[in-house]
């Protein structure tokens, strides 16, 4: 199996193969040109709201021109085939052979590498929703190395465009090509020629500016073999002695390809079902099962509208959003500061504007005027820019 990762982790250009999932993509040539920009520019360049946080601009060329042949990805095919089955074989232990303790220490990892994505490289890295102290930083880049979703600077590349060109050719998972597509069928096939092309219009030099992530992409590698697949299996072993085999199937392969599971229903299921009380022309949706497995990133419609929140929603409470009560934790203890937010006017605003009718706002008297409108309108297209380190 370790031959196969490293081997999917190589360099190719067609940037769509296990590496895409397991490892480091290789658009390297698109990292270097980053890196040799921002050394240009020495840090300075600005922002638009749509490079920073993805507004839903989409060219009428996505829509209309004519998809390519799709191209499946052989050895991506067999690794997650292979993946999957050796899943199963770890649930059937979970019930059979794994310890109690084994089982915890796995629900444990699941929920440190959910925050590594959530809390780490989506509303940290990706959207700037706030901003976090070295030890912070160095605790949500390690979480996010244990998750497997690619580095940190290409998670968060590949998500500013999926927001950016949301449900086009140019989306990576794009929803409207159905639900298996977007939940895995996107990372089994060669990339649409738009997600490259569009892709090198969005500006994610910023990310370089952290050397916790360029350390991480530099040995992303062993990193990755180290805390994702040695350390969750020797410790069960070394500390309770529970057999290697058990330990490695259950809390480094089952563990991991529920977190890839959990983490692809914001693509595929929260892009399909759920209701839309913020936005009613956009697929993304408020799905509160999506929600409750990902720890908060399942309020879909809202965090589509409002991507730059640092809790990604406004509904639910803590328990439907762990990772926001994580951040508010890490406030309290310094380490997380500038939590960016939507103010309650706002929001209103917008349910009365364009929502479809299902948010509690929606059984008030609208009051709104059309300078509120306006004032929403603006507000929507300056706090982006806010978001910049």
């Amino acid at each position: 199996m370790t031959d196969m990762i490293l081997h999917g982790m190589g360099p190719s250009p067609s940037a769509d193969l296990v590496g895409s999932i397991l490892g480091v993509e290789a658009e390297d040539n698109d990292f270097k040109q980053q890196r040799s920009t921002l050394r240009k520019t020495n840090s300075s360049r600005m922002v638009t709201p749509e490079t920073r946080n993805g507004s839903h601009s989409k060219s009428p060329e996505d829509s209309v021109a004519k998809d390519p042949p799709m191209q499946i990805v052989w050895r991506n095919v067999l690794v997650f085939i292979y993946l999957h089955a050796a899943a199963l074989y770890g649930f059937y232990l979970c019930f059979t052979a794994a310890k109690p303790s084994t089982l915890a220490w796995s629900f444990f990892l699941f929920l440190f590498g959910g925050f590594g994505i959530t809390g780490g490289a989506h509303r940290l890295w990706a959207h700037r929703c706030y901003k976090a102290k070295l030890p912070l930083r160095i605790f949500a880049a390690v979480a996010q190395t244990i998750a497997v979703q690619n580095d940190i600077y290409e998670w968060s590349r590949d998500h500013r465009v999926h927001h950016k060109f949301s449900e086009t050719d140019a989306d990576p998972h794009n929803a409207r090509r159905g639900f298996f597509f977007a939940h895995v069928g996107w990372l089994l096939c060669k990339k649409h020629p738009e997600v490259i092309r569009r892709g090198k219009t969005v500006d994610v030099s910023d990310l370089l500016q952290d050397p916790v992530v360029v350390f991480q992409r530099k040995y992303y590698i062993p990193l990755v073999l180290t805390l994702c697949f040695t350390m969750p299996a020797v410790v069960p072993w070394y500390c309770w002695g529970e057999s290697f085999k058990t330990s490695f199937f259950v809390a480094s392969i089952f563990r991991y390809v529920f977190t890839l599971n959990v983490t692809w229903l914001v693509n595929s299921a929260a892009h399909i079902w759920g209701n839309h009380p913020y936005d009613k022309g956009i697929n993304p949706a408020e799905n509160r099962a999506v929600a409750f497995l990902t720890t908060g990133e399942g309020w879909h419609n809202y965090h589509h509208v409002f991507p730059w929140d640092y809790k990604a929603a406004e509904l639910g409470d803590d328990s439907m959003n762990m990772t926001t009560a994580a951040i508010d934790f890490f406030e309290w203890l310094g380490l997380a500061y500038d939590l960016k937010s939507v103010p309650d006017r706002i929001v209103r605003s917008r349910v009365h504007r364009t929502g479809d009718g299902s948010h509690p706002f929606s059984l008030e008297d609208s009051q709104f005027t059309a300078e509120d409108i306006k004032q929403e309108e603006a507000f929507c297209e300056i706090i982006p820019q806010d978001t910049k380190n």
